[in-house]
C-alpha cells in the first residue's frame, strides 16, 4: 500500500470546529488545532482523552506507581517496577486495573499488591477509569484506531470521527543520502540558525547517536532546542552517577575506565596510563579521584551529592529533589543502593525542564505530529519501527496497524520534508524502517534502492570561522621508514595514518618487554656485577614496575616468568658473547635503559641497541645486539616463530595478512655496510622455554630463530656446490642416493641451459621445464629408476625449502625496491594526492593488528 496523505491541520480545523469538544491521540496535535481556534470557546475544545480526564498535563505514570509501590509495599525495585509495568500496560488494553488478574501466568502475589496500591492511587488511568463526557456535548474524535481503549471508555454514546487522512496518496520526498551521521547533522546545521530555530523540528530515534550529536551541534552553535535530553542524559546527572558507580568498582578499576569522569572534572592523565590500575597509580588526577571515591563511599547521598558538587562547581537540585522523593537522600550509598538509583533513573522518563522555544526534537516512536514548517528526518532506519508488546492482552496486528498510521502521519509534518539517511553503517547496509516495506511497492533492501539523492559531505564557513580553506604549506616529506610503521602502512594505510595522530597506551607487554630488553643490554656492559641476588632483585624491580597493569593474581605467575626469563637472558649471553671491537651499522646506542639509571653504571658498549636511519635505502631502526658484524639479534617476549613463518610474512607479492619485515629490514641495512657477506638475523625468544626450565629440560637452541642473508640469487645460490652437496647427504632418502651417483658438472650444467622458475610452490617447480630437465638429466647420468624421479621431486622440494626459510640477493633487492615504492605513495597521500585508504596491497587488513578500529570505517577498504 502507498502512503496515504495525511489531511493538514487546517483541513482537520475546518472538519473540527463546529464541535464542542475534539479528542485527538497526542498532545502536539491537539496544541496546533487550539492555536487555529478562530472564535471564543469556554472550557478545552482539542485535547486528548488523558489531559481531559486527568485535568492536568500527562505525566508518566508508570513512574508514579512505582514510587507509590516501593513507598507502600516491601516490593524489590525491579519486581515492583515489573508488575507495575504489566498492569498499566493491560490496564490500557482491557479497561480496568483488576483485568490482568484475568490471565494465569500474572496472576502473582506480587501482581495483586500492585493492582491495589495503584487502583487505589490518584493516576490518570484511574480518572481516565471514571471519567465520562457529557451526553449533551458535541464530540469529535479524530484518528479514533490512535487511541487506546481504556481512552475511547470515555466517549459518549454519539460522537463523530473524522479519520486525519485523506483520499489520496503522499508523494514523498526523496531520501538524501549521507556518509556518515555527523555529515547529516552538518546538513541540518547549514539550514537552521538562531533566527529560524522556532520554524524548524527535528524527527529522530531518540535512543540512537543522531540524538546526541544533534544536541551537542546545537549547543556549540549556540541554536535552542527543547525536546532534548532526559533526567539521566544531562552531563552532570549522567557524571554524578558515573561517580557513585566507580567509587564501588573495586581495586581493578583502570585509568581507561574512569577517564570520562575525570575529564568532567577537568583533571587529565596521559593515555600512556589507561592501562594501569587506578589504585596503584601515581598520578595526582587519581589520587585526587580515589579521595573523593573515599569520601562519596563512606557517606550518604546527599554527602556524595554536596562533594560532587564542590568538585563539579555545581548545584544539582533536581537530581537532590528526586533522592529524596526515593528515600535516598539520607541512606549511605552502598553498592546495592547505587544499583536501584542507576535502575530507577534509566528505566523511568524523570520530568526535565527543556523550555519550549528553539529547534523541537521529536522522538520517532512517541509523536505523530510536529507542527512545524520544516521537518528534518534524521535516520529513518530500523530503529524507527515499534516492538508490539508481547503480551496476551495486546492484539498485534491491530498494534501493527496503529503504529503503521502513525509512522504515516509522522512522514508528512511540515510544509518542507528532509529525510536524511545513511546507506551504510561499517561496511553494512543500513536497513531502513520495517514499516517501509508495507508502504511501498517495490523490493528494496537500502536506501539508495528507494528514489534517493547521494551526498557528499560538505564543509561549512560558521560563525567562528571554521572552513576549509587551502593552505600553501608543502607536506614533509618522509625519508625513511621503521620496520613497525612498514608493517602497519603494508596491512593499513588508514591504521598507519591514525598512528601518526594518536598517541595509545601503554601496555603490560610493553613495559615488561622494554625492561628486559633494557637488563639484556645492561648485562652485556656489566656481566660481573650480575649475580642471582641480583637477578632474584631485577625480577621483583619489573614486576614492581608492571604492577599497576596486572590483576592481583597474576603476580605470582609473573615473577616466576620474570625471572625464568632473566636467567635464560643470561645464559645466552655468556654462552654466545658478543665479540668484535668495532660496530660499523649505525651511530651511538639508543635512548635511556633503566637498568644503567637504577644501578649508576652507564651503558658503554658498542654491541646494544644501536640506532640505524640508512637515507639511501629510506629504512631506519634500532637492533637489539650486534653479535658480530655480519651477526644480529633481536630479543623477543612472544611467542616462537620459525624461519618459514618469518620469510612467508615478509612476502611482498601479494603482501602476508600478518606482515612483518623487521628481519629483512635489517638485513637490508646491513647489507650495505658488510657487503657481499653472508649475513645472519636471530631472533631470541628467551620466555619460550618456561615450561622446559621448570620440568628441567630446557635447550638455548629452543629459543632461537636465524635466518640467513646469502650475497648470491636464489638461482646462483642453487647453483653452488654446497647446494649439490646438501643434495647428496642431507635431503630425503631417495635424493640423497640419486645426487650420490652423479657429480656437480652434470647438475650445474642444468642451470646452463635452463632458467629456475621465481615460484614458491613446489608442485609449479616440479612441473617446471626446469622440474622437467633436472629429471631427466640424472635419469641420463643414473639410470631411469623410480626412485630417481621421486629423488628429482625430492631435491626440488629441499631447494624450496631453503628458499623459504633464507633471504637471497634478490629478495633484498625486491624488497628495497618495495621500500621506495611505499615512501613514495606515502608521501603522495601525505600530501593530499589521495586518501589513505584503509585496505593496503593484500586487501582488506587483518584487524587483529590494526590499532585504531574505532578510526575505520570496514566500506572504505579501498
Amino acid at each position: 500500500m502507498p502512503i496515504t496523505r495525511a489531511k493538514s491541520i487546517d483541513a482537520l480545523y475546518e472538519e473540527c470546529k463546529g464541535f464542542d469538544l475534539v479528542l485527538v491521540p497526542d498532545a502536539p496535535m491537539a496544541s496546533a488545532l487550539n492555536r487555529r481556534l478562530d472564535r471564543p470557546h469556554f472550557g478545552p475544545f482539542a485535547i486528548t482523552p488523558r489531559r481531559l480526564a486527568a485535568q492536568r498535563r500527562e505525566q508518566d505514570e508508570y513512574r508514579l506507581s512505582f514510587l507509590e509501590s516501593i513507598e507502600s509495599t516491601d516490593l524489590d525495585w525491579k519486581e515492583a517496577s515489573h508488575a507495575v509495568g504489566n498492569i498499566h500496560q493491560c490496564w490500557e488494553y482491557q479497561g480496568t486495573a483488576e483485568s490482568i488478574l484475568e490471565y494465569e501466568l500474572f496472576r502473582t502475589a506480587a501482581t495483586r499488591t500492585v493492582v491495589n496500591c495503584v487502583s487505589e492511587s490518584d493516576t490518570t488511568l484511574r480518572r481516565l477509569t471514571e471519567y465520562t463526557i457529557d451526553a449533551d456535548t458535541s464530540v469529535a474524535v479524530v484518528g479514533l484506531t490512535q487511541l487506546t481503549a481504556l481512552e475511547r471508555s470515555i466517549l459518549p454514546p454519539d460522537y463523530e470521527t473524522i479519520d486525519p487522512f485523506a483520499d489520496e496518496t503522499f508523494d514523498y520526498p526523496p531520501f538524501r543520502v549521507f556518509d556518515s551521521p555527523a555529515a547529516i547533522v552538518d546538513a541540518v546545521l547549514d539550514t537552521v540558525t538562531q533566527e529560524n530555530a522556532d520554524d524548524v523540528g527535528v524527527v529522530l530515534d531518540a535512543a540512537s547517536q543522531y540524538s546526541s550529536l544533534i544536541e551537542s551541534a546545537f549547543e556549540a552553535a549556540g541554536i535552542p532546542y527543547h525536546g532534548g535530553p532526559g533526567f539521566d542524559d544531562l552531563p552532570h546527572h549522567r557524571t554524578f552517577l558515573q561517580l557513585l558507580r566507580s567509587a564501588h568498582a573495586g581495586r581493578e578499576t583502570r585509568i581507561s575506565d574512569v577517564r570520562p569522569l575525570l575529564t568532567r572534572f577537568g583533571k587529565s592523565i596521559d593515555i600512556e596510563h589507561d592501562e594501569k590500575r587506578l589504585y596503584d597509580s601515581d598520578q595526582q588526577a587519581a589520587n585526587w579521584l580515589l579521595e573523593l571515591h573515599d569520601e562519596v563511599r563512606t557517606g550518604t547521598f546527599s554527602a556524595a551529592l554536596d562533594a560532587y558538587e564542590s568538585a563539579a562547581d555545581t548545584v544539582l537540585d533536581a537530581f537532590r529533589d528526586e533522592l529524596s522523593t526515593l528515600g535516598l537522600l539520607t541512606d549511605p550509598v552502598t553498592e546495592e543502593a547505587v544499583d536501584r538509583l542507576e535502575f530507577y533513573v534509566q528505566t523511568y522518563d524523570i520530568p526535565v525542564d527543556h523550555g519550549n522555544e528553539g529547534v523541537l526534537l521529536a522522538d520517532a516512536k512517541s509523536a505523530a505530529h510536529v507542527d512545524r514548517p520544516v521537518v528534518f528526518y534524521l535516520g529513518l532506519d530500523e530503529g524507527w519501527t515499534h516492538s508490539p508488546p508481547r503480551r496476551p492482552w495486546v492484539d498485534r496486528d491491530r498494534e501493527f496497524e496503529r503504529n503503521i498510521q502513525q509512522f504515516q502521519l509522522l512522514l508528512q509534518n511540515g510544509i518542507d520534508q528532509y529525510y536524511l539517511v545513511q546507506d551504510t553503517a561499517g561496511g553494512t547496509p543500513v536497513t531502513p524502517c520495517l514499516y517501509f516495506e508495507e508502504l511501498f511497492d517495490e523490493t528494496f533492501e537500502r536506501f539508495s534502492d528507494l528514489d534517493s539523492v547521494p551526498h557528499s559531505r560538505a564543509f561549512r564557513t560558521t560563525a567562528d570561522g571554521f572552513a576549509k580553506e587551502p593552505l600553501d604549506i608543502a607536506a614533509a616529506e618522509v625519508t625513511t621508514i621503521s620496520q613497525s610503521s612498514l608493517n602497519t602502512y603494508v596491512n593499513s594505510p588508514r591504521d598507519y595514518f591514525f598512528s601518526r595522530l594518536l598517541d595509545t597506551p601503554d601496555k603490560d607487554y610493553f613495559r615488561e618487554g622494554n625492561l628486559l630488553h633494557d637488563f639484556a643490554e645492561y648485562y652485556v656492559a656489566h656481566p660481573e656485577s650480575v649475580t642471582d641476588e641480583t637477578l632474584a632483585e631485577v625480577a621483583e624491580i619489573i614486576l614492581d614496575e608492571v604492577d599497576p597493569f596486572l590483576r592481583g593474581v597474576d603476580r605470582e605467575v609473573r615473577h616466576t616468568k620474570y625471572r625464568l626469563g632473566l636467567q635464560t637472558i643470561v645464559e645466552f649471553l655468556d654462552t654466545n658473547p658478543p665479540h668484535g671491537d668495532e660496530f660499523v651499522a649505525g651511530n651511538d646506542g639508543w635512548g635511556r635503559n633503566f637498568f644503567a639509571e637504577y644501578y649508576d653504571r652507564p651503558i658503554d658498549t658498542p654491541h646494544t641497541e644501536r640506532w640505524f636511519e640508512n637515507s639511501d635505502l629510506g629504512l631506519k631502526g634500532k637492533i637489539d645486539l650486534v653479535h658480530d658484524s655480519t651477526h644480529l639479534l633481536d630479543y623477543k617476549s612472544g611467542s616462537k616463530k620459525s624461519a618459514h613463518s618469518i620469510v612467508k610474512h615478509s612476502a611482498l607479492d601479494p603482501p602476508s595478512d600478518k606482515p612483518n619485515f623487521q628481519a629483512l629490514l635489517y638485513l637490508a641495512h646491513q647489507r650495505t655496510v658488510q657487503p657481499d657477506q653472508e649475513l645472519q638475523f636471530t631472533f631470541f625468544h628467551f620466555l619460550e622455554t618456561l615450561d622446559d626450565i621448570v620440568a628441567g629440560e630446557a635447550s638455548l637452541d629452543d629459543c632461537l630463530t636465524t635466518v640467513t642473508y646469502y650475497p648470491h640469487t636464489f638461482a646462483e645460490y642453487v647453483a653452488t656446490e654446497a647446494v649439490f652437496n646438501e643434495l647428496k647427504s642431507e635431503a630425503a632418502n631417495d635424493c640423497n642416493k640419486t645426487f650420490s651417483k652423479t657429480e656437480y658438472e652434470e647438475y650445474r650444467a642444468i642451470f646452463e641451459t635452463h632458467e629456475l622458475p621465481q615460484t614458491r610452490d613446489s608442485d609449479e617447480l616440479i612441473d617446471s621445464e626446469f622440474g622437467h630437465a633436472l629429471t631427466a638429466r640424472m635419469k641420463e647420468n643414473v639410470g631411469d629408476y623410480k626412485y630417481v624421479k621421486n629423488g628429482c621431486k625430492q631435491a626440488l622440494r629441499h631447494v624450496l625449502r631453503i628458499r623459504n626459510k633464507n633471504y637471497f640477493a634478490d629478495d633484498v633487492d625486491a624488497f628495497e625496491q618495495f621500500v621506495q615504492e611505499r615512501l613514495e605513495e606515502l608521501n603522495a597521500r601525505r600530501a593530499g594526492d589521495e586518501r589513505f585508504p584503509v585496505g593496503g596491497l593484500g586487501g582488506d587488513p587483518n584487524y587483529r593488528y590494526v590499532d585504531n578500529r574505532d578510526c575505520i570505517l570496514e566500506e572504505e577498504s579501498r
